[in-house]
């Protein structure tokens, strides 16, 4: 079966959801193709802050109501070591900008539902999928879906299928060139179904490893603990999980950390990884398809966002004037963006992460913990990057 659409999208993630809302605004079509099911895409617990630029921007398009009813405004985070608690004030630091506490499975869950209400096609489901073509005028995506075979024909292909898709592999070998660090340490997470004990995030310090209070809603904690990436998560029964929080996230102002039931808990790797270009003939990765960064400074879905807002804006121009100069510089601009944000992740993961670096590396981290809690100007470049840089004009 062949279809024809301007615009097919690889991915029924938050970018290749994101990017089809766009472009459904601006009067152009796309199709949407998804190798998992919708209940999965839904119900995948992933990232939960909003930078303020992603925030308005789902509003702006008309598919943040639930989040503006149900989600949880900060304005601002507490970092935490030698057992004290400093709070970095984002509103004030940025000019009035603060962060949303939002999860990713909601904002996916809202998009599918924004597309499916204004007609647009989602394939669920599919296998086999390939994108062939793509530097001639008509790429193409080719699946199986309910055990048919299917074409589309498309102008552009936007690959947002994540790291482990099939749009990056699909660029011939000697195009890209890889960035990559590979942490020591790894995340152990978990969703505990008990208020959270901090009106707002906390990123701790601690001489036994880094953790992490988040929150996800009024009555569920999402909780984290630095780990080694080989960490058999069986050997981490809830009272293990529970001691090791208490211990290091103990303060010295009688507070006290909330437990509960634990609902999920999970492993999660480190790494930072980028390719340059993130382009290649009429094929164009946006999100973790092109670049990953490690979740202490919580950009993932923000820089999938900032990405799709600028295709979304070439293709507007493509189509309306006839233009591919920004097409053209897709790469170029979004790769300042990426490489600042891979820079912040980079930061805040060595700044808050024990590691094996030695008693001296230990210290500079220590004192630059104290640089940032202590110095106006060092405390506002974290917030400013935390809160999200400004979209650089196109």
């Amino acid at each position: 079966m062949h279809m024809r659409t301007q615009i097919g999208i690889v991915g029924a993630g938050p970018a290749g959801l994101m990017l089809s809302h766009l472009l459904h605004l601006q009067g152009i079509e796309s199709i949407i193709v998804e190798n998992r099911g919708r209940e999965y895409c839904e119900n995948r617990v992933r990232a939960g802050v909003l930078e303020q630029g992603t925030a308005d921007l789902l509003v702006e398009s008309g598919v943040g109501e639930r989040m503006q009813r149900e989600g949880l405004i900060h304005h601002g985070i507490y970092l935490r070591f030698r057992g004290r608690d400093h709070h970095l004030n984002f509103p004030e630091l940025t000019g009035g900008k603060s962060i949303m506490v939002y999860s990713q499975h909601d904002v996916v869950k809202d998009l599918i539902a924004a597309r499916l209400k204004d007609g647009g096609q989602i394939f669920f489901d599919v296998k086999d999928v390939a994108v062939q073509d793509i530097t001639s005028s008509a790429p193409r995506i080719r699946f199986q879906s309910a055990g048919e075979s299917r074409e589309i024909v498309c102008d552009y292909i936007a690959g947002c299928d994540g790291f482990h898709g099939i749009c990056r592999p699909s660029i011939p070998a000697g195009v890209l060139r890889v960035f990559e660090k590979i942490y020591p340490f790894a995340w152990l997470g978990i969703l505990a179904q008990v208020a959270p004990s901090c009106e707002e995030l906390v990123y701790t310090r601690h001489e036994r490893g880094f953790s992490l209070l988040s929150m996800r809603s009024p009555d569920t904690s999402r909780l984290y603990l630095q780990c080694d990436p080989s960490e058999d998560i069986e050997e981490w029964p809830d009272d293990r999980i529970w001691n090791e929080l208490r211990l290091r996230t103990a303060a010295d102002n009688g507070w006290a950390l909330k437990e509960g039931p634990i609902s999920q808990k999970g492993v999660t790797a480190m790494r930072s990884f980028l390719v340059e270009p993130m382009q290649y003939g009429r094929l164009f990765l946006m999100g973790d398809a092109a670049h990953i960064v490690p979740p202490t400074g919580a950009k993932g879905l923000n820089l999938a966002v900032a990405d799709v807002r600028i295709f979304a804006q070439a293709v507007d121009l493509f189509y309306k004037q006839g233009r591919t100069d920004l097409l053209e510089r897709y790469s170029e601009i979004c790769l300042r963006r990426v490489w600042k944000v891979q820079r912040f992740s980079w930061w805040m993961t060595s700044m808050l992460h024990r590691s094996d670096e030695g008693e001296f590396s230990e210290r500079v981290h220590l004192a630059e913990l104290d640089y940032v809690t202590s110095s106006r100007a060092a405390s506002t470049s974290l917030a400013e990057n935390y809160v999200g840089l400004p979209f650089d004009p196109v």
